[in-house]
């Protein structure tokens, strides 16, 4: 019932799909091995969620697949960043999303999908809130430009 959210979930993550087949299989029998931990707080598979995520990011963490990059000072990191992704279509930013270094994605990922803040991705992940937010922007930015790419050559290469 939930194998393929939960998988699509791993895709995200990891861009191998043998690595988020893996992930997903793990994450699975931890899910069945440790249901007795679910509490009946919240929904059930907002509970998968969480522990497919964790998966994929102790997954990261081991292959030191998690660098995080340039940090912006406070100052520059402007109050709109959330405008910069509107107008994009889900399927190009899905397209994209396997581009974009592990960092960029990760943190997209946690704010976009699963709706986290800074302040608990920053937790997550050990890292600050300001290296957090600038991750975010600058993965924004990166699927833009791809995208923008993407419709460049589209356009240029149209076949009449």
């Amino acid at each position: 019932m939930f194998r393929d959210r939960m998988y699509a979930i791993c895709l995200r993550y990891l861009k191998s799909p043998e690595d988020a087949e893996d992930i997903f299989i793990e994450g699975f029998f931890k899910i069945l091995t440790k249901i007795d931990l679910y509490k009946g707080e919240g929904s059930f598979e907002g509970w998968m969620r969480r522990v497919m995520v964790n998966e994929c990011l102790m997954f990261l963490r081991k292959r030191n697949n998690l660098h995080m990059t340039v940090e912006l000072p406070a100052t520059e990191i402007p109050d709109t960043a959330e405008e910069d992704g509107e107008g994009l279509e889900f399927e190009e930013i899905m397209s994209v999303l396997d581009l974009l270094p592990p960092g960029y994605r990760t943190v997209f990922n946690l704010y976009v999908f699963e709706d986290y803040k800074h302040r608990e991705i920053a937790e997550m992940l050990g890292i600050s809130i300001n290296t957090s937010k600038s991750q975010l922007i600058l993965a924004k930015k990166k699927i833009a430009d791809l995208i923008k790419k993407k419709e460049t050559f589209n356009t240029s290469y149209r076949i009449s």
